[in-house]
């Protein structure tokens, strides 16, 4: 028979303590993301910075140094990336639900915050928190620029069903033809909604039949 784990209840205290004395030491955000903007190096690691960030790191702004400007820290405002302006022609920003900001930090400008994303034109339905804050290559949407900005005709999709085969698959599929007989008056492609079918589906399908 096993024997009872027993309830120790001054280690439970000691190790919530130390969980608790560690979290407390762990550095904050404006202790790890800190940037001396003469050497380019994070003075907490002594990390050199990228030689290609060096001109984004002068010149653009991380997405803190741009909400602690804004009342209610840019709530409701909308907020992309540069690195998304020069990729995408498609809009891709961030709309501003809620944020929470580091009280502790010189000027405020570390923090998490949390929006709508909507990339390439697709807005997602549920909120969640803001990756990449610490990059510098934030910028806000004037407000008054913010209906042009996120005006968007989403392009059909143009769909593609058949795809021809690989040369040696085609001429393998070629000589079986002529070696059956088949009179060979197409040319042999491959049914993209066949292939990507479920096995599920190709099984119901099979199962369901040709009604007589």
């Amino acid at each position: 028979m096993a024997r009872k784990k027993l309830h120790r209840p001054i280690a439970a205290m000691a190790k919530k303590i130390r969980e608790y004395r560690a979290q407390k030491d762990r550095p904050r955000d404006s202790q790890r993301f800190a940037v001396n903007y003469e050497t380019m190096r994070r003075p907490l690691t002594q990390k050199r910075l990228p030689v290609r960030a060096w001109e984004d790191v002068r010149n653009e702004n991380r997405l803190f140094a741009l909400l602690c400007r804004q009342p209610r820290f840019g709530v409701g405002r909308t907020v992309t990336r540069k690195s998304w302006l020069w990729a995408h022609d498609e809009p891709c920003y961030w709309v501003i639900t809620k944020v929470k900001a580091d009280y502790m930090a010189e000027n405020m400008d570390h923090g998490r915050a949390w929006g709508y994303l909507t990339f390439k034109g697709k807005t997602e339905e549920e909120v969640r928190e803001i990756d990449k804050a610490m990059y510098h290559d934030w910028r806000m949407v004037p407000k008054h620029e913010e209906e042009a900005f996120k005006k968007f005709t989403p392009v059909p999709e143009e769909t593609i069903r058949f795809l021809p085969y690989p040369p040696l698959l085609r001429a393998m599929i070629l000589a079986q033809w002529q070696k059956e007989g088949k009179p060979i008056m197409e040319e042999p492609v491959i049914d993209l909604e066949k292939v990507s079918a479920s096995p599920q589906e190709r099984t119901k399908k099979k199962a369901t039949g040709t009604p007589v």
